[in-house]
């Protein structure tokens, strides 16, 4: 009796493993959804900046003057009580896209709804930019202070926080927000 519980269970973990191994397997639809899920995310990366810059066209300037802008174009949140936020995003540097990464946020409290919002982080100073690029998941508010842009009412970035090595804007439908924080939020580099 025990002998054939064995083996029923081998077997099963003999087949078990096999339907896994099938569902790694790389085909040629999975590489065109791969290139299709790619070139979307760069699509709404780059419709993401454009928005920015016809709200601030000073964001304009900063980006391209930064050693790299990390674009976020639709974070994703939600909350009962518990809250958390994620989303997919490109890290470009001089308007070309140089990897893949993930944003996943959460919190506590009395809170509930859904949101969706795009979230830049422009890193001004090569500096800023390499400590990014050399942790394993960056922490906004232990590995770096972000500086939330402020936007004056012609659309002009506040010349002290133009100079914080790395600054975040965030922005809903209605436009750019204020008074928001960004402390806590992980990045992670992603395949993708």
């Amino acid at each position: 009796m025990r002998s054939s519980i064995l083996r029923t269970f081998a077997l099963a973990t003999v087949a078990g493993s096999m339907f896994l191994a099938g569902c790694t397997t790389t085909g040629e639809k999975d590489t065109a959804s791969k290139t299709s899920a790619r070139a979307a995310l760069d699509a709404d990366v780059n419709a993401a900046l454009n928005r920015l810059y016809k709200v601030s066209p000073d964001a304009r300037e900063m980006v391209a003057k930064s050693a790299g802008v990390l674009v976020f174009p639709s974070v994703v949140g939600g909350s009962f009580v518990v809250g958390g936020e994620y989303g997919r995003g490109a890290l470009l540097q001089r308007g070309r896209i140089q990897g893949y990464y993930s944003l996943g946020a959460g919190s506590f409290g009395w809170q509930i709804g859904a949101q969706s919002k795009a979230i830049i982080y422009v890193f001004n100073t090569s500096d800023a930019l390499q400590k990014f690029l050399s942790s394993e998941g960056w922490v906004a508010g232990v590995d770096a202070t972000v500086a939330v842009a402020h936007i004056g009412a012609n659309g002009s970035i506040d010349s002290e926080t133009a100079k914080q090595p790395v600054v975040g804007f965030v922005m809903s439908n209605a436009g750019l927000e204020a008074g928001v924080s960004l402390q806590g939020t992980k990045i992670t580099k992603i395949k993708l």
